[in-house]
């Protein structure tokens, strides 16, 4: 199904009439080319040109359309008129000079053979005039030479006079490499077999093209479709034979996955360890003006409003009823995928959701998270980035239980409840750092509202946005409790270090009656110390506090202890809240 739905995004794309947006055809690939090597007819050597521009903080070549790469091994493998500087020129301090040879001669040759093709192109001639005699004295010793042999970054030809396109960018070449592909690359004797895909007896790929920009995996690409130990065969089947695709079929769908994959895309979002990306059947109105991605993914610095705006759209069109029945109906595809060594693994797939019903997920998704803010620098729509790094110790992704983030987004998504393992992080943070933070208080109050929706429980009253007084949950009213103590002292003892917090946040949230009765001991000589108008105000509060609990409970579950944060952080934001109606009050607390 995963890569039926692939091949039909291909299919879509591959006739789209926007040249940005349009894949290639069978037999060809977008490929990032550093340098190339500028020749005049007669082979001899113009300039090597350097297509680098800086990219942020990284240099970046120039990306050209050039015939399919094909699949390297520890064996020699040339790809047609493009390579590495040791296939291309010889060029290099580290390979044995026997395999430089037989490099050289393997790119040689298939150039040969598809010049039997083209025989009268310019530009294949003169690349052949100049494989079998290099003039590279001239190169050589210049700092672009040795960093090409010491880097052996990917180089490819151009002839002079051409304006900058490549050789394998000639009409004469493209129509000799797209005749001579088969139709996507299958050998003469490739094995015949029913493909999964199309339905139909097909030559049968044997080693499927590398997916490439998934976040963790090797930098040479990773297979989704693989058989490379006898343990993994059936039936005698060797490699592709395992898991029938066809060459054209093969092509089309890791084509479409690698474009969606691009460091470019909108069409993806790094969701912790798991690369993410989403598509739909048909362009709509959001897949064209904003993507999921947008929803999920961190803000760009260029673009730093762009997933607010998303949010907003989104809210208005379902508001207002206006979504037009054609984007209603249009189904989405997410994939979510993470490195397995030399494999890629499928964290979750969900197939062909209608986006009437993804929508109103995604918009209870922010309803959740909906939580009073801090500060007015916190974002008012967190992406799951942020978030997972408000879990993570040292707030560094690495940190972060590895399924977490893809199960979290699979929740999301299929509306269902939050995992277990996301409120136990959230919950051993806030003891560990002794803090209960804004990103933090928005996953606690997210998890609790959909717990609760996915037990029906009718009695339960959901948390709200910011402080809720009304809410008589034993363990949210015994955090607001910690927190009106913990308020007291600094009222009492301003510009104090170390607060109650630092010393019994863990305890008072796992195990209140043995903390409790002390606090509430302490605090009488804390509540001497302030005047007569706080003195008022706290008691009134702690009475309100107290008034329907019936002692202290011995121990709280994992969700008590969730609610006991939520509650401590509902009412420190309610200390700071500015209230227009209680002006003496807030100036004297």
């Amino acid at each position: 199904m995963i890569l039926q739905a692939l091949a039909q995004l291909y299919e879509r794309r591959s006739l789209d009439a926007d040249p940005a947006k349009r894949l290639p055809s069978p037999g060809l690939e977008d490929k990032e080319i550093p340098f190339v090597v500028e020749l005049r007819t007669d082979g001899s050597v113009v300039q090597i040109r350097d297509t680098r521009m800086l990219d942020g903080k990284k240099l970046r070549g120039q990306t050209f359309l050039v015939p399919q790469a094909v699949k390297k091994t520890s064996g020699v493998a040339a790809n047609l008129l493009w390579d590495t500087a040791e296939y291309v020129l010889g060029a290099s301090t580290k390979a044995k000079p026997e395999r430089l040879k037989d490099q050289q001669q393997a790119f040689k040759q298939r150039i040969l053979d598809l010049a039997e093709r083209a025989p009268d192109d310019a530009g294949l001639q003169a690349v052949l005039a100049f494989l079998t005699e290099p003039q590279l004295d001239a190169q050589q010793g210049t700092p672009l030479w040795d960093e090409l042999v010491l880097s052996n970054p990917v180089v490819s030809f151009e002839l002079q006079g051409d304006g900058g396109n490549l050789v394998c960018q000639r009409a004469a070449v493209v129509s000799a490499v797209l005749n001579g592909s088969s139709g996507g690359g299958a050998s003469a004797d490739a094995m015949q077999a029913m493909c999964l895909i199309e339905g139909q007896v097909l030559p049968i790929e044997r080693l499927h093209t590398a997916i490439k920009g998934v976040w963790g995996a090797q930098s040479s690409g990773a297979n989704i479709v693989s058989f490379n130990l006898d343990a993994f065969n059936s039936y005698g089947k060797a490699q592709g034979g395992n898991a029938p695709v066809s060459a054209r079929a093969a092509f089309a769908y890791t084509t479409a996955l690698n474009a969606l994959l691009e460091r470019d895309s909108r069409n993806r979002v790094q969701v912790g360890d798991s690369s993410t990306v989403f598509w739909a059947d048909a362009e709509t109105r959001f897949d064209s003006e904003f993507t999921l991605a947008d929803f999920f993914g961190e803000p760009k610095p260029d673009q730093p409003d762009r997933g607010r705006d998303a949010v907003k759209a989104l809210y208005q069109a379902l508001r207002s009823g206006q979504l037009p029945a054609a984007e209603a109906s249009t189904r989405f595809y997410v994939l979510g995928l993470a490195p397995n060594a030399a494999r890629i693994s499928v964290r979750f797939w969900l197939p062909g959701i209608s986006f009437a019903e993804l929508a109103p997920r995604i918009q209870q998704h922010f309803d959740d998270l909906r939580t009073v803010r801090r500060f007015d620098s916190d974002l008012e729509h967190p992406s799951l980035f942020r978030l997972l790094s408000s879990l993570a110790l040292q707030g560094k992704l690495d940190n972060v239980p590895p399924r977490l983030a893809g199960e979290w987004m699979r929740s999301i998504l299929e509306g269902s409840v939050l995992p277990a393992v996301l409120l136990n992080t959230a919950v051993m943070r806030c003891k560990a750092e002794r803090d209960v933070s804004y990103l933090r208080a928005c996953v606690l109050k997210a998890w609790l509202n959909r717990h609760a929706r996915g037990q029906q429980a009718s009695d339960h009253q959901h948390f709200k946005e910011e402080l809720d007084m009304s809410q008589e949950e034993p363990a949210y009213r015994l955090g607001r409790l910690f927190a009106t103590l913990e308020r007291i002292q600094e009222q009492a003892q301003p510009g104090i270090n170390a607060t109650i917090r630092d010393r019994f946040y863990g305890a008072a949230s796992t195990t209140p009656v043995a903390v409790f009765t002390t606090l509430l001991r302490l605090k009488n000589a804390h509540l001497k110390k302030l005047t007569q108008g706080q003195l008022i105000h706290f008691e009134r509060l702690i009475g309100e506090i107290l008034q329907p609990l019936q002692g202290f409970p011995r121990q709280l579950a994992l969700a008590e202890q969730g609610q006991f944060a939520l509650g401590y952080y509902h009412q420190r934001q309610a200390f700071y809240a500015k209230r227009p109606d209680d002006q003496q009050d807030n100036k004297e607390v």
